[in-house]
């Protein structure tokens, strides 16, 4: 414990005589010369020229057209049913017309 009160008197002593070995006087004479002082210049501020781009393109991809196999043909079927369908119907229709015109004549 001792050790540390004697190191701790030591520092003291060293910050007391170090802060007094500082210590000094000025003395000096100054001469003012007026002089003039130009302000500084105002900042100015140059706007940039605009900058002008063309728009970026539009891309749209079109949809990819599929087609089920089969489809095509299956409506070229169906033109056909029909197509015999109505001409079974016109035949249907004059044979009944041919029929009944024959019964008529008795």
């Amino acid at each position: 414990m001792s050790r540390f009160l004697i190191a701790s008197l030591i520092g003291l002593s060293a910050l007391t005589a170090s802060a007094a070995a500082e210590a000094h006087v000025n003395f000096d004479i100054g001469i003012g010369v007026p002089a003039y002082v130009a302000p500084p210049p105002a900042p100015v501020y140059y706007q940039p020229a605009p900058v002008y781009m063309a728009p970026r393109p539009v891309v749209v991809e079109p949809r990819p057209v599929v087609v089920a196999p089969g489809y095509y043909e299956g409506y070229r079927d169906q033109r056909w049913r029909e197509h015999e369908w109505r001409r079974e119907q016109r035949w249907r229709e004059h044979e009944w017309r041919r029929e009944r015109r024959w019964r008529e004549d008795d």
